[in-house]
């Protein structure tokens, strides 16, 4: 990689943080070493103050939405073959799709994302983000979290996932888990995509913050949350005389294991779910929705994800993150990572598949009236090489592929406070740098978290108790409406 394929970026430390609650006692005696985390008490109780009167980068956009369905690519879409077109580009360059005009005027977005061409007027398309990781796992982390990726792999060492910080801070309503990541395992996994990319836990807040897991395939006649099911020979009753015990031996080990803390609020979750009913059925029955809906989002694990996580955001689940899952097909790219037949799988797998279902939650969220408090984003962890066959990882590209590209690539928006119908940032003639309005992943996180009224110093204490500056970054007031 040469010296001037990658934008440099700026890594000094975020300075524009806020307290969204009034910090505990034994959080204040340890103030004597935030000089070492880069604070002190001053800028600590200066937070504070700031919390009660939070200032807003345009009016009516801090804390709009209530949730939030981040739709991840995992691979890289192609953006120049997607959302980011070059007609008038060298061949190896604009490849052998075709733009079509839009809902918009003067927008034009690939051939094969015909639905979403109609409902541009519901999207912001941010055509300027960059960073400088071409690793799959390690770049997921910027995405995930708008921080780069810690040279320590550990994933308490890792930033915490933008779900994880909502629910710490408490968000979400009734039994459900505040932060859900859809993540069906189908044939074909792979393990670096699914275990190994960074950013999807709580990372420093703790396990008590990680996301409920779900690898089941919903897309499957006979789809079922595991955890969530009873056994036919226990009653809810006899659940809650071994809860009672349980309870009383974890009050002792909590005692003198202050890291079972993280057990016993799992225990409490798992508890509450396997007790309501309702929820279990309202919230992860897909049976339940008419068979046309169903259709309408795809009879595929992507598009019954994307389903399952309109049910649970109508039900007060702040965020879900719905991963793209492998489609197990042989001999093809695995998820967006097309190093080889980009146009092939493109045209065949990955366009239809994403057209069908983030077309179909748009009309979905709008006509249940919930579009104006739920965002969703669609983005992958990078974008592709400017020329087909380019090589610019250890991975490579066939003659019929592109490689890795975070130099330039596009992220979408839609939904809550975010501008209609626009287009934010520009990239070069080729696609393979951002000439207008570059945008930063901890920029792009900062805006959501604006959205979604975490504050510009809000603070929490991480593992150790040890507080610490949780939201990176510069909200962009270009986005909002």
């Amino acid at each position: 990689m040469s010296e001037h394929e990658i934008l440099p970026m700026n890594d000094a430390a975020c300075s524009n943080f806020r307290t969204a609650r009034r910090m505990a006692r034994r959080e204040v005696l340890r103030a004597g070493s935030l000089g070492l985390l880069g604070m002190t008490l001053p800028e600590l109780l200066r937070a504070q103050e700031q919390d009660a009167n939070p200032q807003t980068i345009a009016t009516g956009s801090f804390g709009k939405a209530k949730s939030c369905i981040l739709l991840f690519m995992w691979g890289g879409p192609a953006h120049q073959d997607t959302w980011d077109m070059k007609p008038d580009a060298p061949v190896e360059v604009r490849g052998e799709f075709h733009p079509i005009p839009t809902k918009t005027t003067g927008l034009h977005i690939c051939e094969h994302l015909p639905q979403l061409a109609q409902r541009t007027d519901k999207l912001c398309i941010v055509r300027s983000m960059t960073h400088d990781n071409a690793n799959h796992t390690p770049s997921t982390h910027y995405l995930l979290t708008g921080e780069p990726p810690p040279r320590n792999t550990d994933k308490r060492q890792q930033w915490p996932h933008m779900g994880a910080v909502l629910s710490k801070l408490g968000r979400g309503e009734g039994a459900l888990p505040p932060f859900v990541s859809m993540r069906p395992k189908v044939p074909g996994d792979v393990p670096r995509f699914v275990e190994q990319s960074q950013g999807q836990f709580a990372g420093w807040l703790g396990p008590t913050s990680d996301p409920m897991t779900i690898d089941a395939d919903p897309s499957r006649e006979d789809y079922t949350i595991g955890e969530l099911t009873l056994q036919p020979e226990l009653s809810v009753e006899r659940l809650e005389l071994r809860r009672d015990v349980l309870s009383s031996l974890d009050r002792k080990l909590e005692a003198v294991l202050p890291a079972f803390e993280a057990k016993v609020a799992s225990d409490r979750r798992a508890y509450e779910l396997l007790t309501s009913a309702a929820t279990q059925r309202g919230a992860f029955d897909l049976h339940e929705e008419p068979q046309a809906i169903r259709e309408r989002y795809g009879l595929n694990a992507h598009g019954q994800s994307v389903l399952q996580a309109r049910r649970l955001v109508e039900r007060g689940v702040p965020l879900v993150t719905v991963f793209w899952p492998n489609d197990g097909i042989k001999n093809v790219s695995v998820y967006w990572d097309t190093h080889s037949r980009n146009f092939i799988d493109l045209k065949d797998r990955l366009c239809p598949t994403t057209d069908q279902a983030f077309s179909a939650l748009l009309d979905d969220l709008d006509a249940r009236g919930l579009l104006d408090e739920t965002m969703v984003v669609w983005t992958g962890e990078f974008g592709r090489t400017p020329k087909v066959g380019q090589v610019n990882s250890d991975a490579g590209a066939g003659r019929d592929g592109r490689d890795h590209w975070p130099g330039c690539f596009t992220s979408v928006l839609a939904g809550g406070p975010f501008k209609r119908g626009f287009v934010y940032g520009s990239s070069d003639k080729h696609a393979a740098f951002p000439e207008e309005n570059a945008v930063a992943p901890r920029d792009l996180i900062a805006t959501i978290y604006h959205a979604l009224g975490v504050g510009e110093r809000q603070v929490l204490p991480d593992i150790n108790g040890r507080p610490q500056f949780v939201r990176p970054g510069t909200a962009i007031d270009g986005l909002f409406a």
